[in-house]
C-alpha cells in the first residue's frame, strides 16, 4: 500500500495553485479594458461624446456601467471558489450597482422631455451589444473551468452580465443616440434575458 501510495504522488505531478480572485479580477478588468479601446477603434467613437459627457445623466450612465462591469466581474471571480473566498457579501454587490443604474436611467426618462427621436434601427443594437459581448463571455467562462465554482448558476448569470455591460458600454460610446427610450428597449431590456441566458450555461460550462 505504502509502495502504491508513493507511485499515485510520484505519477501526480506538480499543481498549479489558483490565482486569487484579485489577481483574476485586475486580470479580467484589463482584458475588458483594451477590448473596449479596440472595439472603439473599429466602431469609431460617436462625434458627439465630450459634448455627451457633459450631460450629467449620460456621464452617470456611463460610470455605473463601468461599476456593473467591475462588481459583476468581481462576484464572478469570488463564485469561482466554492467557498467564495469567504467574501460572501462582495458576491451581492453587482445588486446595489443595478439598482443605483436603474435609478439613473429613470431620471435620465424623465429628463428626456420633449423625447429625443431615435434612430432609424432597433435590434441592432441588441444583436451588436450581444457580438460584443461573446468574447469577454468566453474568456471569464474558460478561465472560471479552471477553478471550481460550486455556484454554477449564479456565476453564468453574474458573467454574461458583465460581458453583455462591456458591449453596453462601447456601443453607447460609439451609437449617437440620445433617444433614452431607445436605449432602455434595445440596450438594456436585452439584459433580463442575457441572464436567463448565463442561468443555462453556468450550469452547462461549469461543470467539474
Amino acid at each position: 500500500m505504502e509502495k502504491h501510495i508513493a507511485s499515485l504522488v510520484q505519477d501526480a505531478g506538480q499543481v498549479q495553485s489558483a490565482p486569487s480572485p484579485l489577481r483574476l479580477w485586475l486580470k479580467w478588468m484589463g482584458v475588458a479594458a483594451v477590448y473596449i479601446a479596440l472595439s472603439l477603434v473599429i466602431l469609431g467613437v460617436r462625434p458627439d461624446l465630450l459634448a455627451a459627457l457633459h450631460n450629467g445623466l449620460f456621464a452617470a450612465e456611463i460610470l455605473l456601467l463601468i461599476g456593473i462591469v467591475a462588481t459583476t466581474a468581481l462576484s464572478a471571480t469570488l463564485l469561482a471558489f466554492p467557498d467564495m473566498y469567504q467574501h460572501s457579501r462582495l458576491v451581492l454587490a453587482p445588486i446595489v450597482m443595478f439598482v443605483l443604474f436603474i435609478g439613473v436611467i429613470f431620471l435620465a426618462w424623465q429628463a428626456d422631455n420633449p423625447p429625443a427621436p431615435p434612430p432609424v434601427h432597433s435590434f441592432e443594437c441588441s444583436l451588436t451589444i450581444a457580438v460584443l459581448a461573446l468574447l469577454p463571455a468566453a474568456w471569464m467562462f474558460y478561465s472560471m473551468r479552471r477553478l471550481a465554482s460550486t455556484h454554477r448558476r449564479s456565476a453564468g448569470v453574474v458573467v454574461m452580465l458583465a460581458a453583455f455591460s462591456i458591449g453596453a458600454i462601447t456601443l453607447r460610446l460609439s451609437e449617437q443616440t440620445n433617444s433614452i427610450m431607445h436605449v432602455i428597449e434595445w440596450h438594456y431590456v436585452p439584459m433580463i434575458v442575457v441572464a436567463l441566458l448565463g442561468v443555462w450555461l453556468g450550469k452547462v460550462l461549469l461543470r467539474w
